[in-house]
């Protein structure tokens, strides 16, 4: 499975991006896609995700409210509306899949967020 990311960028606190992702390849195995990001310094966290089968999204609490995900399962790509950005939130942020949102496996090579105050 691969998986390309796109949208990330530059913006200011308060702003919005929309970050867009695509897979391809064996994706009759993934049932589940998300994203995860990754701050400098720190640990790579989850942000969302949303499950085909069980018809179940997630969201961290750090982001609800502020971001949503969407995804279309007959074209297997989602995408991250986030909107009030803080710059707490710029991060490298990663498209991940797999068969469960709890086993989501595959990568993205990740798109850069940046949020200036």
């Amino acid at each position: 499975v691969q998986l390309v990311e796109s949208g990330g960028g530059l913006v200011q606190a308060g702003g919005s991006l929309r970050l867009s992702c695509a897979a391809s390849g064996r994706t009759f195995i993934t049932s589940a896609m998300g994203w995860f990001r990754q701050a400098p310094g720190k640990e790579r966290e989850f942000v969302a995700a949303i499950s085909w089968s069980g018809g179940i999204i997630k969201y961290a609490d750090s982001v609800k409210g502020r971001f949503t995900i969407s995804g279309d399962s007959a074209k297997n790509t989602i995408a991250l509306q986030m909107n009030s950005l803080k710059p707490e939130d710029t991060a490298v942020y990663y498209c991940v899949a797999g068969r469960l949102i709890a086993t989501m496996n595959y990568w993205g090579q990740g798109t850069q967020v940046t949020v200036s105050s």
